[in-house]
């Protein structure tokens, strides 16, 4: 199937608790350069609206076919979204959004932000 260049995606950024740094080895795993000052994030995109997204992830949703659908790492360790970090970038569409889902991710890497993302 072959993905429109309708712009009908978001990219979104959560704050997450810093638990997850001394509560998760995968996060720090994934975060070796992490210094602890700035704060713990999840970068994602998502056919909603980041607000639906995060309230998704929230009470842990599920597909029609059961599927979990909502990231572990937001579910238990999100706080609130960070529009300032994504919304000047939205709405996009789907290639867009893989691109700058990433690109966004190893952005706040280099600023010195604990990323997870995928």
């Amino acid at each position: 199937m072959r993905k429109t260049s309708k712009k009908t995606h978001h990219v979104y950024v959560v704050e997450l608790s810093k638990r997850i740094w001394t509560e998760n080895h995968k996060f720090r795993a994934a975060n070796p350069h992490y210094m602890g000052i700035k704060e713990c994030l999840y970068v994602g995109m998502t056919s909603g609206t980041p607000e639906e997204r995060f309230e998704k992830h929230k009470i842990g949703a599920k597909s029609k076919k059961g599927y979990k659908i909502s990231s572990y790492v937001v579910e238990k360790y999100g706080l609130y979204l960070r529009p300032s970090l994504y919304e000047n970038f939205n709405p996009l569409s789907y290639t867009d959004a893989k691109l700058m889902e990433e690109r966004l991710a190893n952005t706040l890497i280099k600023e010195g932000y604990a990323v997870w993302w995928n």
